[in-house]
Order: structure tokens, then C-alpha cells, then sequence
């Protein structure tokens, strides 16, 4: 094992010990993508996806997993961007041998590993219980939850540069949670909607994402499209990690 692995690892399992005695983050980590994967299923009761080619219970499914992927690895991260940097936690890593990468990779270890396995676990639970397909294309789900998770790990550290407090942390995620379930295709498959409110929807940060991950589920999509997804999605990447190195803040302010 490198240098780098034991330093991130230790980071990590630092973090993770710290996120199990946190009951809220831990709800929202393994409860709260459940509960929304059923808000969703009760929401496409109500839209017709017979020209999307696939069921409510798919469309709520693959839905969800990018859901769980904003709970898991975005809400929970800018929360412990912030409680880190307010108490002093990321100053003194900085003065040890960590660089400031392995610092904010490490923090979000566990949020990754959780994010992976409840990906897995939705898969597993929909095609033995719900009869759902097996994924059609593995490579790209499994494609499209990696920028997902990476994308959000640095949207996390952009919206961590902004938010003063944790208690702050509920509104300062609030409009990535809100734009991208309503306009990502979370809620509503873009191809139920009108072409030209589904053209802009197709430029939000996570709309990407959901494409590639719907597409490697139910199948679909063809090669322009899919990488019209995934240009997006690694573009909204590097505007995000450039946010990072600019403003990401390491000491409270004062």
C-alpha cells in the first residue's frame, strides 16, 4: 500500500467514525434514498411514459440511484466540508504530510463506499424483487455513477466555499438538490417533456449523469447522445473542481 492510500485511508476511517455518530447524516446516508426512491415512484404514477420505453418502477428506480447519490455523497459532504474547516480539523491536516487533494479525497471515502454499495444494493433489489431488467449495459452505469460521484464531490467543496455554518448547509444545497431533481430527469424522464424545455434541461449538472445512468440500466441512447451525457457531465466536473481550487476556504471565517 502506497503513502497516499494509508493517508486517505486513514482520513477515512476517521471520517466514517465520525459519520456513524452522526444520527441525522447517517439517516439521510442510508434511510432517506430510500424514502425518496418511494416519493418518486408516487410521482410517475402520474406521467405518461409510455413514449419513454420504460416502466414507473424503472424510471423511479434508475431515478434513485442518482437521488442517492445527491443525499449520499453531496449533502452529506458540503456538511462535513463545513464542520471540518469550523472546527479547525482541515487547518491541521494541512500542516502534516497530507496534500490538500488526499485531505478532501479522504473525507469523502465513506460517503463513496456507501454511494457504491447502495448502488449495488438498488440494482440487486430491483431486478429480484421488482422485475426490473438486469443493467443492459454495465459499463455505462457503472460509468455514469463514477462522474456522478466525482462531480458531486467537487460540487460539494464549490457549495463548502460559500456556506458559513452546517446549520447553513440545508439552504446553501438546496438549489443543486431542487434543479436536479426537477430538471435532471429525476422526477420526469426528459422524454416526457417538451423538446425545447428538454433541450436546456439537458445542460444542468446532473442531467448527464442520469442519461448515463438510465441508459447503462434500461438500455437506450444512442452514441451521440450518450456522449453529448458524458462531455456534460465531465465538463460540469472541471467547472466544479476549478471552483474548488479557487475558493474552497480552509480556515473558518471571521
Amino acid at each position: 500500500m502506497t503513502t497516499t492510500a494509508r493517508r486517505m485511508g486513514a482520513l477515512g476511517r476517521a471520517e466514517l467514525t465520525l459519520l456513524v455518530r452522526n444520527r441525522y447524516a447517517l439517516f439521510t446516508a442510508l434511510l432517506m434514498p430510500v424514502l425518496m426512491v418511494g416519493v418518486l415512484r408516487s410521482s410517475l404514477d402520474r406521467v405518461d411514459l409510455d413514449g419513454a420505453g420504460m416502466s414507473a418502477v424503472e424510471a423511479a428506480l434508475s431515478g434513485g440511484v442518482v437521488m442517492m447519490l445527491i443525499l449520499v455523497v453531496y449533502l452529506n459532504l458540503v456538511s462535513a466540508y463545513v464542520a471540518r474547516r469550523e472546527e479547525l480539523v482541515l487547518k491541521r491536516l494541512r500542516t502534516g504530510e497530507a496534500s490538500d487533494p488526499e485531505i478532501l479525497a479522504g473525507t469523502a471515502l465513506p460517503a463513496v463506499v456507501l454511494a457504491v454499495a447502495q448502488s449495488a444494493l438498488m440494482v440487486a433489489a430491483g431486478v429480484a424483487f421488482l422485475d426490473v431488467r438486469a443493467p443492459q449495459r454495465p459499463e455505462l452505469f457503472v460509468g455514469g455513477v463514477l462522474i456522478g460521484m466525482l462531480l458531486l464531490i467537487a460540487l460539494a467543496g464549490a457549495t463548502a466555499a460559500v456556506t458559513r455554518t452546517v446549520e447553513s448547509a440545508q439552504i446553501t444545497t438546496m438549489p443543486v438538490f431542487l434543479i436536479s431533481a426537477v430538471g435532471s430527469g429525476l422526477f420526469i424522464p426528459l422524454e416526457t417533456l417538451p423538446e425545447s424545455v428538454a433541450s436546456v434541461c439537458e445542460l444542468l449538472p446532473l442531467t448527464g449523469v442520469m442519461t448515463l445512468i438510465r441508459a447503462g440500466w434500461l438500455g437506450g441512447g444512442d452514441a451521440k447522445e450518450l456522449i453529448g451525457a458524458a462531455l456534460t457531465a465531465l465538463a460540469w466536473t472541471v467547472i466544479s473542481v476549478f471552483a474548488v481550487q479557487r475558493w474552497f476556504r480552509w480556515e473558518p471565517r471571521r
